[in-house]
């Protein structure tokens, strides 16, 4: 019993590659007599028949030709011109030159729980036509819906501060995502930038009042440390003062020469206090 099942399990597995081989024999055979009584139309129908054969692509296109719905080999054709077969050919032109794909703003969510908005611009390209047709239903669309996923991804995975510090360093790790996600596809993305990030009004409110009371302190601790020098500086000079008497005296011309070079009408002379205590002591004198 278990012989008999063993040999069916190597039977069905024959029979299937026989099946699958003869029928790719089939439909080789029935390609070459399409292929003939293509050639046998085109050369009947001359020379109207070559404005349909004879395609022309830019240099920035290139055609992929499927022949019977098969990929014919070669690759891709272009730029110039090219020849197709009536009838069994049929070509897709693909554009090669950079897209750029203004993606709409995203609700993202960052990693302390901060509600933003962000847009950016992806630049990219078709780097393989034939791969960007077979591989893909729609190339451009694909890369698209997948920058928006990776912008959302990546900046869910970030704090707020880098975020707002940090654009081309999260910028470079988006670009190098999207490449390696499209390589598949033929797709090349180029170059990846943050556009703009909106705040709600509350944070912008918030970190505007925050910025400004940091100001305000480093403000005060900038005028509390002028004070301390100026007061430093003063008690110096009154040191400097207090050891020679004589230069009292020169600072009241000099303050006198200041008020003058001004041209005020009121000037204000600066008595001395020791002329004051001999008068006081005279009078002391006096009426003891």
């Amino acid at each position: 019993m278990m012989f008999e099942m063993s040999s069916r399990q190597q039977l069905y597995p024959t029979v299937g590659q026989s099946v699958e081989e003869h029928n790719d024999s089939e439909s080789k055979n029935c390609g070459k007599i399409l292929v003939v009584l293509s050639w046998i139309l085109v050369i009947a129908t001359m020379p109207f028949s070559l404005f349909v054969c004879f395609k022309v692509v830019q240099e920035y296109e290139r055609a992929v030709i499927f022949r019977l719905g098969r990929l014919l080999s070669g690759g891709a054709k272009g730029p110039g011109i090219f020849f197709i077969l009536p009838c069994i050919d049929s070509y897709a032109r693909v554009d090669l030159r950079t897209r750029t794909y203004d993606v709409p703003p995203q609700e993202v969510l960052t990693k302390d729980s901060v509600t933003v908005s962000v847009d950016a611009v992806v630049y990219y390209r078709v780097h393989n036509a034939t791969i960007s047709i077979a591989n893909v239903e729609n190339a451009h669309h694909s890369t698209r819906l997948l920058a928006q996923t990776t912008l959302r991804n990546t900046m869910g995975t970030r704090p707020l501060h880098e975020i707002l510090s940090e654009r081309e360093t999260i910028s470079g790790n988006m670009q190098l995502s999207l490449d390696e996600a499209t390589e598949a596809w033929g797709i090349k993305v180029e170059r990846v930038e943050i556009k703009d990030v909106r705040l709600p009004v509350q944070l912008q409110r918030a970190m505007a009042a925050e910025a400004e009371a940091a100001r305000e302190a480093r403000a005060k601790v900038i005028a509390a440390e002028g004070e301390q020098k100026a007061s430093r500086a003063l008690r110096e000079a009154s040191e400097v003062i207090g050891d020679s008497p004589a230069a009292l005296q020169l600072r009241y011309l000099q303050t006198l020469n200041t008020i003058s070079a001004e041209k005020n009408s009121t000037i204000v002379f600066p008595l001395p206090i020791d002329l004051l205590t001999y008068f006081l002591k005279a009078k002391e004198a006096e009426s003891s």
